[in-house]
């Protein structure tokens, strides 16, 4: 009788998504091995403090994503021994669930000064200054759009657009039910359109 295959996550461990961390090391970092949390936060770092600039503001706030980040990761050690290696959440995305929780309660508490966007020292020349005027007003457009977003709208932006979550794992991020994902969604980007409309309405 051929015996059954272990289940044991060390015996077996199946190929991970991309850019998740390995089983083997999760179940290594689940038991407290300091050498596979420091695997973890390598992996996760990066995206942690993006979307912790974004949501605060990056270089403006550049002490703050840091507090915060070092916050999140202190979290996800505390819990997670609870996370299921088996379920449907991917690990990056309960990390960024327990970052973004922490920026909209810190948005919740203050408004945060807003990073300037610097253009380009050196233009090659005319036509360069003008795709670089061109690109600040864009940018500064859509920042100030952003910035006027509820932190509940921002977040569910970010991890839309930038971090490229699915709808249900932005609803499960931010405990709120798929409509009110898509709403959110919707609300944002037209807020968006609308400030991008009124930078060339002025041109």
């Amino acid at each position: 009788m051929t015996a059954l295959a272990s289940r044991d996550p060390e015996a077996v461990s199946p190929r991970p998504p991309p850019d998740e961390l390995d089983e083997l090391t999760l179940a290594r970092a689940q038991r407290g091995d300091a050498r596979a949390r420091r695997d973890l936060v390598i992996r996760y770092q990066r995206p942690v403090f993006a979307l912790l600039s974004r949501m605060l503001h990056g270089r403006a706030a550049a002490p703050l994503v840091e507090d915060l980040a070092q916050e999140t990761f202190l979290r996800v050690f505390r819990a997670l021994q609870g996370f299921d290696r088996r379920g449907p959440a991917r690990l990056s995305t309960w990390i960024l669930t327990i970052a973004s929780r922490l920026a909209i309660d810190e948005l919740r508490r203050r408004r945060p000064e807003v990073a300037p966007i610097d253009p380009l020292a050196e233009p090659a020349g005319p036509a360069a200054a003008d795709a670089d005027a061109e690109r600040v007003r864009l940018a500064t457009a859509l920042q100030h759009a952003i910035d006027d977003l509820s932190p509940e709208f921002r977040a569910a932006f970010l991890l839309r657009e930038y971090h490229e979550l699915e709808y249900a794992e932005i609803a499960d991020n931010l405990q709120v039910d798929l409509g009110t994902v898509k709403s959110r969604l919707s609300r944002a980007r037209a807020a968006l359109r609308r400030a991008l409309e009124e930078v060339y309405r002025a041109r």
